[in-house]
């Protein structure tokens, strides 16, 4: 697959402590509707760590079938293990996505020799396009520019999906490799772009498809103008929606658009503070999105 433009990092509606299907194939629909060029499931957005091994693999399906080979499907197959990540990436190859997302381990911070060993087992084993994700945020480990690029001679290995918030990391993964670089930071994505980033795996694509899906396309078709335009559109909503830990705010600006039937997470995570919901509606109705 080629690794290029909007794809959203999908969040993981649940109704009444169960995944919530019926809002799922809803959300997907009104991604593909909105003009995104692929669809993750199951990466950090989609709560991961608090789903089972079976309802990963439903929330997977249910993506598949709903976007019905419209859009690329990416699935986050990752975990802190190398040999439970093969086991888990050889099952869902097995569905029919377009590619793997592979988290660098967390919490074990392997060394970059640990990395390498890591991500070459996987690629190794799977039957699939893998991705790196390089997100230090949430797993206490920044991996170099250096060790991506090594990792990018791999022929299985496509891009990485970074999260490192820096700039000019996507000039030094340029000099020295040519694999996709997609942004994972998205208020950075469209500097990233401009430097010779392919796209972004975004969050604010959740909740606004259109614009970010517009103002990426404009950066990669060297539209600056333009594309500044609708970054400063974007930008309030790309800090409002990351007032509290993701993904609780991206579901209740859903919620509130109607599109998922509840802006509940799984604990430990919790919904929006209601001083923080009012911040959020408040953007939501300048944007005109509510």
């Amino acid at each position: 697959m080629i690794l290029k433009g909007t794809v959203t990092a999908l969040v993981t509606p649940f109704k009444d402590g169960l995944v919530d299907h019926g809002s799922l194939r809803k959300l997907v629909e009104f991604q593909i509707s909105s003009g995104v060029q692929g669809l993750l499931a199951c990466g950090c957005t989609g709560e991961p760590a608090t789903l089972s091994h079976d309802e990963k693999l439903t929330v997977i399906q249910t993506v598949l079938d709903s976007s019905a080979g419209r859009v690329p499907v990416i699935a986050g197959t990752g975990t802190n293990a190398t040999a439970s990540t093969v086991s888990f990436t050889e099952t869902v190859c097995g569905t029919g996505v377009d590619a793997v997302l592979i988290i660098t381990p967390y919490y074990n911070k392997p060394t970059a020799q640990g990395q390498l060993a890591h991500y070459t087992a996987v690629a190794d084993n799977s039957r699939k396009p893998v991705i790196i994700y390089n997100v230090p945020g949430r797993t206490g480990t920044n991996m170099s520019v250096e060790t991506i690029a090594r990792l990018g001679e791999h022929p299985n290995i496509i891009g990485v999906k970074d999260a490192a918030g820096s700039i000019e990391r996507v000039t030094q993964l340029r000099s020295i490799s040519a694999m996709a670089y997609m942004s994972g930071d998205d208020h950075l994505c469209l500097p990233q772009v401009l430097m010779g980033g392919s796209g972004v795996v975004s969050v604010t694509s959740n909740v606004a498809p259109s614009l970010v899906s517009r103002m990426i396309q404009s950066g990669l078709n060297g539209e600056v103008v333009q594309a500044r335009e609708l970054h400063e559109i974007l930008f309030p909503l790309f800090k409002a929606l990351f007032i509290e830990t993701n993904p609780s705010p991206a579901k209740k600006a859903l919620q509130l658009m109607g599109v998922i039937s509840s802006d509940m997470p799984r604990e430990p995570l919790v919904p929006l503070m209601e001083e923080n919901v009012h911040i959020l509606r408040k953007v939501l109705e300048q944007m005109e999105l509510v």
